[in-house]
């Protein structure tokens, strides 16, 4: 491939309602707070492609807002004036240099430069990443989320009517009233005979919390598939107690962002395993980096996304692909949304997503 520039880099306000406020220990959301980012590049053979990616925000668990993004636009176009690169990889310098500081920003301005690169080279994003990727498409199966909430028979609702649709492997949100998570998460497990549970305590606990939690699901506590960041993001001695007496896996979200983080949790001994986010950790490229080096030293991977739509959530199970799948997939969220401003990059049926084989990440804009 020749040369490449980016001769523009736009973006707008992406404001879809969810079909319900989704609550987690810290905060709610009503509607996704995100930036759709396009990117144009030019090759020096005459080529141009317009790519995009979605920066999700998620107050106060990332410190950027989107107001904070869009701001940025004007300096993002000046710096990257007459600046060439030959792939996705040698562009990271730049990157760095436009979104530094910023790595909600990043994420999503990568994800669009990937998504041009792509269409331009043919080849869809997650052979970007890793050329050993499979060819021809990915299969992955993800779980869907259940918000916190105080009442057992709403959660029941909820778990029922994703259940009809073929989910049988809930994320269920904890970590703001142990005694109301204990409720809520038996009458869903009592509800569905079959279903799976992934608990997500949003670092709205302490270890003796989240020990207690599980002690109060007895025999039902086989079914819980994983813990995601029990404790809080610096407690690290805390992550480890659960670690070492949960009997299951415990994985670090908020607490694992870059390197130094994953050195951190790995001396501690402060979990199994680790979700990768585009926006903790700035990018695809960091991602799938990242996710390399946990699986190197033993740890499990969960996929997971902020309040997303297809766009974000496809941008990341490209990095799935290249991993060649992950332990845990939750990509779910733009199914909770009343909305869905895009086409293209996967096909679902209920919790089987089918990842297309297009060049770049396939996903557009609808035209309604």
């Amino acid at each position: 491939m020749s040369k490449l520039g980016i001769t523009s880099i736009q973006a707008r306000p992406l404001r879809v309602p969810l079909l319900e406020p989704f609550v987690i220990a810290s905060g709610t959301m009503t509607e996704t707070r995100a930036v759709e980012i396009s990117v144009t590049l030019a090759s020096d053979d005459g080529q141009t492609a317009t790519g995009l990616g979605e920066a999700a925000t998620l107050a106060p668990v990332t410190a950027e807002s989107d107001e904070a993004i869009l701001a940025r636009l004007p300096r993002a176009n000046a710096l990257v004036e007459d600046r060439r690169f030959g792939g996705l990889r040698e562009a990271s310098a730049l990157l760095d240099l436009v979104a530094s500081g910023m790595p909600v920003f990043r994420a999503g301005l990568e994800a669009a430069l990937a998504d041009a690169i792509g269409q331009l080279a043919g080849v869809p994003v997650a052979l970007l990443l890793d050329e050993r990727a499979p060819a021809g498409g990915f299969a992955l199966r993800t779980d869907i989320t259940l918000p916190i909430t105080r009442d057992p028979e709403h959660a029941v609702r909820l778990a029922t009517a994703h259940a009809a649709n073929g989910f049988d492997c809930f994320k269920i949100k904890v970590g703001k009233d142990r005694a109301a998570d204990v409720l809520a998460l038996r009458a869903v497990l009592d509800t569905v005979p079959g279903a799976r549970v992934r608990l997500d305590a949003n670092a709205g606990y302490s270890s003796a919390d989240a020990l207690a939690l599980l002690d109060a699901l007895g025999a039902e506590r086989a079914r819980i598939e994983c813990f995601e960041q029990p404790c809080g993001k610096k407690d690290l001695a805390g992550m480890a107690e659960v670690t070492r007496n949960a009997g299951l896996p415990i994985v670090a979200d908020e607490s694992v962002a870059n390197d130094a983080d994953l050195d951190d949790v790995l001396a501690a001994r402060a979990a199994s395993g680790i979700n990768l986010k585009l926006v903790k950790q700035g990018g695809l490229v960091d991602a799938y980096r990242i996710g390399m080096r946990a699986r190197s030293e033993g740890l499990s991977l969960m996929a997971g996304a902020m309040v997303e739509t297809r766009l974000g959530l496809v941008s990341m199970a490209h990095v799935v692909w290249a991993l060649g799948g992950v332990d845990f997939v939750d990509l779910d969220t733009a199914f909770l949304l009343a909305s869905d401003p895009y086409d293209g990059g996967w096909t679902a049926r209920g919790p089987d997503l089918t990842v297309h084989a297009a060049p770049g990440l396939g996903v557009r804009a609808r035209k309604d």
